[in-house]
């Protein structure tokens, strides 16, 4: 098992902010004194949760790590989970796929309401591939 430990959900987070929702729900946080969940970063130790399951857990930093860490745990017989440190910050690659996630139609978010206008011209220009089944 890979586990990519982006803290955070980092491309369903740059998605959430794409639309408008300052990445909601993907930013683990303490309390903070308004009583939100917008104190400091909660420290989420993924590995350390595997291993308190029982699997091994093989950290890597690196390209060489991560490919003697696969060897390692290609060859176990033990579940074994690599696991790979990324920044939450550090996007993925774009490319020229569009995905339908609808933005809210209500908010009064100046952030949610541009979103919802572009979502709504890309939605115009969508062409789908599937048609439904006919009727019976």
């Amino acid at each position: 098992m890979v586990l990519v430990q982006n803290h955070g959900f980092a491309s369903i987070g740059a998605l959430s902010e794409s639309l408008g929702s300052q990445r909601f729900g993907t930013s683990y946080r303490y309390r903070g004194a308004s009583g939100r969940l917008d104190g400091d970063l909660l420290p989420v130790d993924l590995a350390a949760n595997a291993e308190s399951l029982g699997a091994d857990v093989l950290r890597c930093t690196t390209l060489g790590g991560l490919r003697d860490a696969l060897a390692r745990a290609t060859a176990s017989d033990r579940t074994t989970v690599v696991h790979v440190e990324c920044s939450a910050q550090t996007g993925a690659p774009d490319s020229d796929a569009w995905w339908d996630v609808p933005v809210a139609e209500v908010s009064t978010l100046p952030s949610t309401q541009a979103a919802r206008t572009t979502y709504e011209a890309a939605r115009a220009a969508q062409r789908p591939h599937l048609a439904p089944p006919p009727p019976a």
